[in-house]
């Protein structure tokens, strides 16, 4: 054995380690190739949820969100100077917390406070509220600005968090985001399959 070894040449080495190299190889995903077409008509699907009142009323830039529906006469600030809060949460000010009025579930009166678990604004980074299509995209591709997180996480925290759910779900006399967290997650995963492209600004 100990001869066989020895009169290995560097030709039969590298042939004994092919077989390694190629399954190697085939672990590794090929690289998506970009679709503009498709990928951008999956995109559409994306925004008409992430740009949608459910979600972008709460995914804004100051510290205020926002109040919307027929019943309001457009879009306003949130009454009873709610604020996003100093400590970075998102859960409000010491004294008026957003669980102050939003509890795990929706208030069963008319106009009374929707609910669901954790409620509070998004990161000021994540803004979506009153941005473009292309600024919205090119945000949630940047992990800086999207909390850190990558497309595939993206995906996943739509369909499987619960007060993302609740857009779906908003309760009385509240409109709900297009679709369901299921298609959009689908819409999320067909979008990078095909390069995940963003419209042009």
């Amino acid at each position: 054995m100990k001869k066989l070894l020895i009169m290995l040449t560097p030709a039969a080495m590298l042939a004994l380690a092919a077989p390694f190299a190629v399954a190697q190889d085939s672990q590794t995903p090929a690289p998506a190739t970009v679709d503009a077409a498709k990928g951008l008509s999956e995109w559409d699907k994306i925004h008409a949820v992430f740009s949608h009142p459910r979600c972008a009323d709460c995914h804004v830039a100051d510290d205020r969100p926002r109040w919307s529906g027929a019943h309001y006469g457009g879009t306003r600030v949130h009454a009873f100077n709610v604020q996003r809060g100093n400590d970075g949460s998102g859960f409000g000010n010491p004294g008026l917390r957003c669980t102050t009025c939003h509890f795990s579930s929706n208030s069963n009166a008319l106009h009374g406070p929707p609910g669901a678990e954790n409620w509070r604004l998004a990161p000021a980074e994540m803004a979506w509220f009153g941005k473009s299509s292309a600024e919205i995209c090119a945000q949630i591709k940047d992990p800086v600005r999207n909390g850190g997180r990558s497309l595939d996480d993206i995906a996943l925290h739509v369909r499987d968090d619960r007060l993302v759910a609740w857009g779906w779900a908003p309760g009385l006399n509240r409109e709900p985001a297009p679709g369901s967290a299921e298609a959009t997650f689908q819409a999320i995963e067909n979008w990078m399959a095909v390069g995940s492209p963003c419209p042009v600004p």
